[in-house]
């Protein structure tokens, strides 16, 4: 008997970016560096396995607080995603999931989001809103300068008010 391919979505992000892992992971980790390239918001995960990713947003209102599921710096990073706006509170967790690889003096970061309801209303706004940050965190550890945000007017405000 066979089984079918899994209905769930999953996106997957691949870069390269030359930093050390260590310097990736600590702009992934830290809430200074994350400000600066994550368009204003401040990434808290440095804690082990069981301890808590934050992130509050640039009006400094708590929008995740997640767990965080496996920590092995600098190589492999996961932890829960389930942002605290109202308009999200029914649709379940999902995963994010980090492996930095060193490679020929940068290092390749593979970004994995997972375990998403089929029709998952997050997962559309994940599979823009990642290319954005990882873009902006590729510019910042490579030049010393994140991006401006590209999300439009309606999603900047949605994510400054809503939590």
């Amino acid at each position: 008997m066979s089984r079918s391919a899994n209905p769930m979505p999953t996106f997957v992000y691949v870069t390269y970016i030359a930093a050390s892992p260590e310097k990736v992971w600590e702009a992934l980790t830290k809430p200074e560096l994350s400000e600066q390239y994550w368009f204003g918001y401040r990434v808290q995960a440095d804690g082990g396995k069981g301890g808590r990713m934050t992130a509050h947003n640039s009006a400094g209102k708590l929008a995740h607080d997640d767990p965080i599921i496996e920590s092995d710096p600098p190589k492999r990073l996961v932890y829960g995603w389930k942002p605290l706006y109202r308009d999200l509170l029914d649709e379940r967790p999902s995963r994010v999931t980090f492996t930095l690889e060193p490679f020929k003096g940068q290092t390749k970061l593979t970004v994995m989001h997972d375990e998403f309801d089929e029709g998952s209303r997050m997962f559309e706004m994940i599979s823009a809103g990642w290319p954005a940050v990882l873009s902006s965190l590729k510019s910042y550890l490579e030049t010393g300068r994140g991006l401006k945000s590209s999300w439009n007017d309606e999603a900047q405000k949605r994510a400054a008010a809503e939590v």
